[in-house]
């Protein structure tokens, strides 16, 4: 997973996945992402970057359930105007947490489950029910996609067990156009 420098083969297979071939007129453009990325004071990891610059900003054909949002989107369910994200700040978590089955929890838990949320990623999706998909922009799980719902977060890539895939923007897409379940562990 290189997420410094996008790889043309894994940008010709996210574009087949999407089945995107309206020659960038879905894609955010270079201007927009700097833009973006100057604002927040991050740079999005490759090759989520150059897709959403020059493939598409989002897709009703891909993953997740419900379609892949746009960069700034946030799903119709995400909650009040009044949770203030960061994606500057890191994103906290570098293992699985399950804070529902937690049996000692931290003393400050509420204030890191509200990192977990609004902290150092991008909402990519939902599959529904509080189950959004995130990608992390910050931190040292910069790259990685994580699965965060309303009882626990997990990374996703085989590394971390859950899954059999690769890590990252293009192994979570090719583990879904491959029609695999998001969790096949080994």
């Amino acid at each position: 997973m290189n997420i410094d420098q996008a790889d043309p083969a894994e940008l010709t297979a996210l574009r087949v996945a999407f089945d995107v071939d309206d020659g960038g007129g879905s894609a955010l453009g270079w201007e927009a992402v700097h833009a973006f990325e100057a604002e927040h004071r991050i740079v999005l990891p490759e090759p989520y970057r150059t897709f959403v610059a020059e493939i598409t900003d989002g897709s009703y054909s891909g993953p997740p359930e419900y379609g892949l949002l746009s960069v700034a989107e946030l799903p119709d369910d995400w909650g009040g105007e009044e949770q203030e994200r960061n994606l500057s700040s890191p994103f906290p978590l570098a293992k699985a947490w399950m804070w529902e089955d937690d049996p000692h929890p931290a003393e400050d838990a509420d204030a890191l489950l509200e990192q977990v949320y609004n902290h150092g990623s991008i909402v990519l999706g939902t599959e529904g029910c509080a189950m959004n998909w995130h990608l992390i922009v910050t931190g040292p799980q910069r790259g990685n996609v994580w699965m965060i719902s309303d009882v626990g977060a997990v990374p996703f890539g085989a590394q971390f067990g859950f899954t059999t895939a690769e890590p990252g923007f293009a192994g979570w897409v090719h583990h879904w156009a491959e029609k695999k379940p998001w969790y096949d562990p080994a």
